[in-house]
C-alpha cells in the first residue's frame, strides 16, 4: 500500500483557494471538523466563484439566455465548429457549476420555477425540467432538478427505459447507436447517484446504476472489452473542470462518491486506472492541468494547461487516499 500523504506546502496551497474548492479540501483532505467545512461551504454563495456566477443570472432564471447553449447561438457559425468547443455559459452549465461547488439550493430562490416558466431546450423547444433525448443533458437535468427540489422522477425513469443491453448509455442512441459510451455512461451514473443520495431512488434506478457501474468496471475504466486496447487517449488526459469529458480521474471520483454512499470498498477492477492517476502525480505532489476544453466561459476557475491544478490535485489526493486506505 502506498499512502498518498500531501505535504504541508501542498495542503496550504490547496487551502489558499476559492471557497468552492476550499471546503472540499477541509472536509476530504484536512479532515477538519464539520462545522469548519460547512461554514466555508455556506460562504460559496456569498463570495468568490459562486457569488460571481449567481450575479450573472438573468431575470428570467436563465444564464446567457439559453438552456444548453447561449441564447442566439449560431449553430452554423464558427463557434459551432468541431474544434471550437461547447460554450459553457448557458443555464445547464451554470447550474452544474453551482451545484458541484456546493451552493445550497436556497441561494437560488425561485430559480426552478422561473426556469419552468421561461426555459426551453434547443432540441424541439421542449420544457426545461422534462429533459430531452441526450442522456448527458438528461443526467445534468436530473441532478440539478433533484438539487433544486423539482419533481424529476420521470427523468430518473428515463434512464431505466433507455439503458442499453451492455449496461451503459450513449447520447447517440437516437441516431442508431447500440453500444454504450464511456462519456455518456459516466455522466448518466453521476445524475443517478445525485438523485439517489437525495431521494433514495427506486429499485429500478438503483439497479440501472449498478449495471452502469459494471459496464465501466468490466472495462477496468479504460479498455475496450472486445480487444483489451485503451479505448482512447482521453482516458488519461485530465482537465479541470471535468465538464462532460471522461477520464479515469473523473470516473474514479464518481466511484469514490458511490462507494462512500453505498458503504462499499473500492472495486479491484479499478487498480490499473488508479495507477494511471498515481503516475500523473508530479514530484511536488501536484497534478498538472491538461489542455482545457475550449469554449466560451464566464470566467476561468483553474490554471492554464501545463500548470499545477488545484482542482485536479484535490481530486487526485482524495481518490488515492480513498483507494489506499480501504484496500
Amino acid at each position: 500500500m502506498r499512502k498518498t500523504t500531501p505535504d504541508v506546502a501542498v495542503v496550504s496551497w490547496l487551502l489558499d483557494s476559492d471557497p468552492s474548492l476550499r471546503w472540499q479540501v477541509e472536509r476530504d483532505i484536512v479532515g477538519a471538523p464539520e462545522h469548519v467545512w460547512r461554514a466555508t461551504r455556506t460562504s460559496v454563495s456569498r463570495e468568490g466563484f459562486g457569488a460571481q456566477l449567481l450575479a450573472l443570472q438573468d431575470a428570467d432564471g436563465q444564464w446567457a439566455g439559453g438552456a444548453y447553449f447561449p441564447g442566439g447561438f449560431d449553430f452554423d457559425g464558427p463557434e459551432a465548429a468541431s474544434d471550437a468547443g461547447q460554450p459553457w455559459t448557458a443555464t445547464t452549465w451554470s447550474l452544474n457549476a453551482l451545484r458541484e461547488w456546493g451552493v445550497d439550493a436556497s441561494a437560488l430562490g425561485d430559480t426552478a420555477e422561473r426556469l419552468k416558466a421561461n426555459c426551453r431546450w434547443e432540441y424541439d423547444d421542449l420544457p426545461y425540467w422534462g429533459g430531452e433525448v441526450d442522456c448527458c443533458i438528461n443526467a445534468f437535468t436530473l441532478a440539478n432538478g433533484t438539487w433544486l427540489g423539482v419533481d424529476v422522477e420521470a427523468n430518473a425513469q428515463w434512464f431505466v427505459d433507455h439503458q442499453m443491453a451492455d449496461g451503459g448509455w450513449n447520447c447517440e442512441w437516437e441516431s442508431g447507436s447500440t453500444r454504450s459510451s464511456f462519456h455518456s455512461t459516466l455522466n448518466s451514473l453521476k445524475g443517478l447517484l445525485w438523485h439517489e443520495r437525495v431521494t433514495g431512488g427506486t429499485s429500478a434506478t438503483r439497479a440501472a446504476r449498478a449495471a452502469g457501474e459494471a459496464y465501466l468496471l468490466d472495462r477496468r475504466l479504460m479498455y475496450r472489452l472486445s480487444t483489451g486496447e485503451i479505448v482512447a487517449p482521453w482516458v488519461s488526459q485530465f482537465t479541470s473542470p471535468f465538464r462532460w469529458r471522461y477520464s479515469v480521474l473523473n470516473a474514479a471520483e464518481y466511484f469514490r462518491e458511490a462507494s462512500l454512499h453505498d458503504g462499499t470498498v473500492p472495486d479491484p477492477r479499478m487498480a490499473e486506472a488508479i495507477e494511471v492517476i498515481r503516475n500523473e502525480r508530479q514530484s511536488d505532489g501536484t497534478w498538472l492541468q491538461g489542455a482545457r476544453m475550449p469554449g466560451r466561459v464566464w470566467f476561468e476557475t483553474d490554471e492554464p494547461a501545463g500548470e499545477p491544478s488545484k482542482g485536479l490535485t484535490m481530486s487526485g489526493i482524495r481518490v488515492l487516499d480513498w483507494w489506499d486506505s480501504q484496500l
